[in-house]
């Protein structure tokens, strides 16, 4: 164990064999249950300060609704060649409107998405700039549901998640706190899984609550799992092992992957005490980390589903997440940008 202060050692995977597992990506059957949220970018350029009140006025130039939360985690699994089946709930509004288009629009089956009398959970981010400048974020707009889907809702949901399930490589959950994912409905099915299949986790507000509920593998980064456990970790690897440890014992994980931003990936496993330590692929100058946690668990479950051990899993992982942070906004990361990065790596190029 590294003591406090230390640099952690790092290890190295085959690249070789992670490319040969990514190759396998391709029509993987995977479940995505969660909370799905709609990612607003308002753009515009600015004209002049108003008189009413100190604020810019903007010129609307675009609206560009792409998929947030639960709902990139999908995005992010469509786009790395899996068969991803969604389960959600959407509202009967705009924003769940234009989910349900975008997804139909990749192919990707949308009969998992029920429409409800509820509202889409809506982050919707006001960008300006003056022509031929980057636009600034200069606002954000949060539209939430009072509250979770109906009982009759939930009911219709995990109907069709178990049969969803049935034909399944591995089962993601994607929980944003809005209502939709829950640790009584993952219990409920993940506990009737076949033996092998993996039930991967990112959990933002409640990872604590899904003691023994079937989950093999979680994904959180570090500040969930400082909320978690009340301390604070920075560059105390001993006490990045305490927190870890204890997370991966009392949910019953097989493996705990926690992302660390600039300081890359640590890799627990139920079997035996050795932390595996990545460090971040690429730069460590994020551009943007918006959605990159919802990149990894997507190549972490589709690694896992292809049957990577949680080591080779991780660097894939970790990989994907490296290159999505370096893209503006909600983004994806495809099969085919991973396969080059990974050969890029192989054959000697700058990592």
């Amino acid at each position: 164990m590294s003591a406090e202060g230390k640099s952690p050692a790092h290890t190295s995977a085959d690249l070789a064999a992670l490319a040969e597992i990514v190759e396998r990506f391709t029509g993987k059957k995977i479940v995505l249950f969660g909370d799905f949220v709609a990612d607003e970018f308002q753009f515009g350029d600015i004209t002049r300060v108003s008189r009413e009140a100190p604020v810019l006025i903007l010129r609307h130039r675009e609206t560009r609704v792409v998929p947030g939360g639960g709902a990139n985690a999908a995005n992010n699994l469509a786009a790395l060649g899996a068969r991803v089946w969604p389960i959600t709930v959407l509202g009967d509004d705009a924003a769940g409107a234009a989910l349900r288009k975008y997804f139909g629009e990749i192919g990707v089956n949308t009969s998992g998405m029920v429409r409800a009398d509820w509202v889409t959970p809506t982050k919707s981010r006001f960008l300006a700039g003056w022509t031929h400048t980057v636009a600034q974020q200069v606002l954000r707009v949060d539209r939430e549901p009072p509250g979770p889907p109906s009982g009759p809702v939930l009911r219709r949901l995990a109907q069709k998640l178990r049969s969803a399930l049935k034909t399944a490589d591995g089962l993601a959950v994607s929980d944003y706190g809005v209502g939709v994912a829950s640790p009584a409905a993952v219990g409920t099915v993940a506990r009737s899984l076949k033996r092998g299949i993996p039930v991967t986790l990112d959990a933002r507000y409640q990872l604590g609550a899904y003691l023994h509920c079937g989950v093999t593998a979680a994904t959180p980064n570090e500040a969930e799992l400082e909320a978690l456990h009340h301390a604070s970790i920075g560059r105390n690897i001993a006490e990045l092992e305490r927190c870890s440890r204890a997370t991966l014992r009392k949910m019953g994980l097989d493996s705990l992957l926690v992302t660390r931003g600039k300081d890359g990936v640590a890799l627990f496993e139920r079997q035996g005490r050795k932390i595996t330590h990545i460090p971040v692929h690429g730069s460590d100058q994020a551009v943007d980390v918006t959605g990159a946690g919802d990149t990894v668990l997507a190549a972490y479950t589709l690694a896992l589903a292809c049957g990577a051990s949680p080591f080779e899993a991780a660097h894939i992982a970790n990989i994907a997440g490296g290159l999505v942070v370096m893209k503006r906004g909600t983004a994806v990361v495809t099969r085919t940008e991973l396969l080059a990065a990974i050969r890029g790596e192989a054959s000697g190029g700058v990592s």
